[in-house]
């Protein structure tokens, strides 16, 4: 794995344990030479992950919206940052340049970027990891949401387990290097 997507937000959080597990995260990417793709800003949860693999002699793209580019204050010390038109095509280039994706904590945006690479990972359109950083146990509410999903029949349970999950960074890199995707979903 070369290169890794990560959604998450541009806020810090409720309690310290996110931007210290984002950046524990930033620095078994770049420990393990995987460049990290991400929204380009750098505050929040997304300048700590890439300032931790900056600060470990990471590589580090930036994918951002001229829109946003202020707004969200794009990070100056990136590897490269790809100024793009709209968040959809932020989405496109982040999952063309990336061999996975992974979830940290964040609002709807980051929910929303994470449920297309899903989406598409079940329909085949890429045969890539999807994770979640269960930081803090963050995810949990979503996790039961899967398995109600799951219960109720509108998820098969092998695409349930498309989603990787855990609350380390090491254990869920090490479950994206032994990830064997799904046959793809028909419906016959």
């Amino acid at each position: 794995m070369k290169s890794i997507a990560v959604f998450c937000g541009s806020s810090n959080g409720a309690s310290d344990i996110y931007i210290e597990s984002a950046k524990k995260f930033g620095k078994e990417l770049a420990k393990r030479d995987i460049t990290l793709v991400y929204g380009g800003a750098s505050v929040g949860m997304m300048g700590a992950v890439a300032n931790a693999v900056l600060e470990e002699g990471g590589q580090v793209i930036g994918v951002m919206p001229a829109f946003l580019e202020q707004r969200e204050i794009s990070h100056n010390r990136l590897s490269e940052l790809i100024i793009v038109d709209s968040m959809h095509e932020r989405k496109a280039k982040m999952a063309e340049l990336a061999d996975g994706f992974v979830a940290l904590p964040g609002g709807p945006g980051t929910l929303e970027e994470f449920f297309e690479m899903f989406t598409w990972a079940q329909l085949g359109l890429h045969q890539k990891p999807c994770g979640l950083l269960n930081i803090n146990r963050y995810f949990n509410p979503l996790i039961e949401l899967f398995h109600h999903m799951t219960k109720e029949q509108f998820l098969h349970e092998k695409y349930r387990s498309l989603a990787l999950i855990d609350d380390d960074p090491n254990r869920l890199l090490e479950k994206f290097a032994s990830y064997k995707p799904p046959a793809i979903k028909t419906y016959s």
